[in-house]
């Protein structure tokens, strides 16, 4: 029933992005379509990314979902800050960080908690990117902060690019130490069920789909933002919010699905992988990819966020790091996860636009 209107919402929605954009329909209009159309076409992507996963296994599942979730949302900042729109980059990175560990592992653990009352997951992989995260999150994004409040904007500048540089290689290392040196070495029986399963698509059709897709992808994102500071003065949204709460969701909407439907399978290796691998990723590889990327445009992007930003990233590592360290989870953890969410959401969308 889903995957049959995601499939009526693309047919419909890439035809009506590329009208409403020629024609200059209202942007508020426009912003409601391409939102659903680039959450219709992440649904395609994840049913893509599922079937590829069925085949290479739960770490390079994970994986899978979580490269082509966060694509979308790469596609969208790149574009963001063509247009200048550096804020509402900085805010998105921030609703991703936020919302993967907070909506999408908690909509997981709540939803899979229903139905089972214990759920597992590797203890050592939990752990493996606890690490991770302080240092991806706190060392990396919090600590700069106070050296930045020193230097001048070209000093904040440099500043931020070595620390991408940093990141980007500490990831490719996570990479290969998970998935070459240490492959198989920190095995955990858990209770994932479910047996054998056959993809929905073959491998040839599935890549064509992820390709196909992401190109539209990017046509409609392009047109999304330039909705964006429409859409904002009239709601009164702030950039904040748009690029915490609106971009982060939208872009991210591939890995929710994916993420709550594993977890609903009892897969929590894959479903925690997707959250906190994509996690992980944006901090890790899609921030620093972006400040690198904007050096080519008129704007560069400093790694400098604000403090609200800060501090809500923070307290979302900390609290699913003293969830998810025991390799077990129930519907009240992920309640839990989701009633911050909740709390940091009004936050953001009570600040002055």
């Amino acid at each position: 029933m889903v995957n049959r209107v995601f499939t009526i919402f693309v047919l419909i929605g890439v035809p009506l992005s590329i009208a409403g954009s020629l024609m200059h329909w209202p942007s508020v209009l426009m912003f409601v379509v391409y939102c659903l159309t680039i959450i219709a076409l992440a649904g395609f992507m994840g049913r893509a990314t599922e079937s590829l996963a069925i085949v290479a296994g739960p770490r390079i599942g994970g994986l899978l979902n979580a490269t082509f979730g966060n694509a979308v949302e790469l596609i969208i900042s790149i574009f963001a800050l063509k247009a200048g729109l550096v804020g509402v980059v900085l805010a998105s990175l921030t609703g991703s960080v936020v919302g993967n560990l907070l909506l999408v592992a908690g909509l997981s653990f709540f939803i899979g908690g229903l139905k089972y009352k214990r759920q597992e997951f590797n203890i050592y992989d939990a752990r493996h990117n606890s690490g991770l995260l302080i240092f991806a999150v706190i060392v990396a994004f919090v600590i700069p902060e106070v050296f930045t409040t020193e230097m001048d904007p070209a000093g904040t500048i440099s500043l931020s690019v070595g620390i991408s540089i940093i990141l980007i290689i500490l990831y490719l290392a996570a990479l290969f130490f998970k998935l070459v040196t240490h492959r198989g070495v920190y095995q955990q029986k858990t209770d994932e069920v479910g047996g054998h399963e056959e993809p929905e698509w073959k491998k040839g059709k599935a890549i064509a789909i992820l390709l196909l897709a992401t190109v539209a992808v990017a046509y409609v994102s392009e047109n999304l933002v330039h909705t964006f500071e429409t859409v904002g003065e009239r709601f009164g949204w702030s950039e904040l919010f748009i690029g915490v709460i609106i971009v982060a969701i939208v872009g991210n909407a591939a890995e929710h699905a994916s993420a709550v439907l594993m977890a609903y399978k009892n897969k929590m290796n894959i479903a925690v992988e997707i959250a906190v691998g994509s996690t992980l990723q944006v901090a890790m590889f899609v921030a620093p990819l972006l400040v690198l990327i904007s050096l080519l445009f008129t704007e560069n992007m400093p790694l400098v966020f604000t403090l609200p930003e800060l501090i809500s990233m923070a307290t979302a590592v900390f609290l699913t790091i003293s969830v998810t360290n025991d390799g077990d989870t129930n519907w009240f953890e992920g309640a839990t996860l989701l009633a911050a969410y909740i709390i940091i959401g009004i936050g953001f969308y009570l600040l002055p636009g």
